[in-house]
């Protein structure tokens, strides 16, 4: 009789425990939720332990306490190192199971509430300010991005140099894990240049007599170096520089000689014969053909420019007075009177400017 109560006891005993976790976790899914009354935006540069995250959590006025946030981990199993750091937003009133859900590392080792954030590069001249533009978007620094992008293994992997690297990437706004490191940064910045250049484009350049996907780059990189708000001159400033290439005509860009300066010639606007005298691969008053590579990363609407040129037989071009637009010519003779033009204006502007 003994042994009968006693196992009608153990059983009771097992019964409560096992409604008591199934009421808690049922009480958890319906009735608890967070007490922030307006989103707040939350940031874990690293995966947080579920002290970090429940510390936060009450620091923002997310939760009370923790108590509620660590029975529920504990009734369901949830394994604990398997929050995830990255960027999130809490909503006002979030029901507590979504809320522990949502920082839970998922398939793609973010959490199944991580948002992305907006990555954007413009107006880079060269991997190091890439790295630097990307570092202020994504978990990575620059130092470290600059490292990975610059090492021999990297250029090996993707098939560029040192100098034809910037080709690799397409100035776009894209949405990434803030947690992004620099090697997952490079493989889709990869994955969308593999998806740009399909066949047709790969077609495209071989028509207009360039080699590879770096080499448009490069032209590409002048043209819009040339003229970067115009978009109506990106065929006929591309169509230029591929006529003097097929000639076997030196490019003679101004910004090629410019990119050779660095940054010392910022905010000159009027360069000078002794500037062309810099010895650099770069300068193509001095070398011949293509530079080694682009002069700064471009837009994909200038790359298709290239790839799309206008029917025009121009090889010279010149700033037109007024400033923004260039006059073209296919003669010396008729670049010499446009550029006579120009200087005679920019006299007059620089000289009122000054006064």
């Amino acid at each position: 009789m003994v042994k009968k109560i006693s196992l009608v006891v153990l059983v009771a005993i097992a019964a409560f425990s096992i409604y008591n976790r199934e009421r808690i976790t049922c009480l958890l899914k319906e009735d608890t939720r967070t007490i922030n009354t307006a989103e707040v935006k939350l940031l874990f540069r690293e995966d947080p332990t579920i002290d970090q995250l429940t510390s936060r959590l009450i620091e923002r006025g997310i939760l009370p306490d923790p108590n509620h946030f660590n029975e529920y981990v504990a009734a369901n199993g949830i394994d604990a190192s398997q929050f995830a750091g990255g960027k999130y937003i809490v909503l006002s009133q979030t029901q507590l199971p979504a809320l522990v859900r949502g920082f839970i590392k998922g398939e793609n080792g973010h959490g199944n509430a991580e948002l992305k954030v907006n990555v954007d590069f413009n107006r880079c001249k060269d991997l190091r300010d890439i790295a630097s533009n990307i570092s202020k978007c994504i978990i990575a620094d620059s130092a470290s991005i600059a490292s990975y992008l610059l090492s021999s293994d990297t250029e090996s992997k993707y098939g560029f140099t040192t100098e034809q690297m910037p080709a690799l990437f397409l100035p776009e706004r894209y949405k990434m894990y803030f947690d992004t490191d620099a090697e997952t940064f490079t493989r889709l910045m990869a994955d969308e240049f593999n998806s740009f250049w399909n066949e047709e484009r790969k077609g495209k350049m071989k028509s207009v007599g360039l080699n590879s996907p770096s080499q448009v780059a490069t032209v590409a990189s002048i043209v819009y170096s040339e003229q970067s708000k115009m978009e109506s001159e990106w065929p006929i400033i591309a169509k230029l520089y591929l006529n003097r290439i097929k000639k076997g005509m030196r490019l003679e860009s101004d910004p090629t000689f410019k990119f050779c300066w660095g940054d010392q010639l910022d905010g000159v606007e009027r360069l000078l014969n002794r500037h062309k005298e810099i010895d650099c691969p770069y300068n193509t008053y001095k070398y011949s053909g293509l530079p080694p590579g682009p002069i700064s990363v471009v837009p994909r609407g200038v790359i298709d420019a290239v790839l799309n040129p206008s029917n025009v037989d121009y090889i010279f071009m010149c700033g037109k007075p007024g400033g923004g637009g260039h006059n073209f010519a296919v003669t010396n003779r008729e670049h010499e009177q446009n550029a006579a033009l120009y200087r005679v204006w920019l006299k007059r502007y620089l000289t009122e400017k000054n006064r």
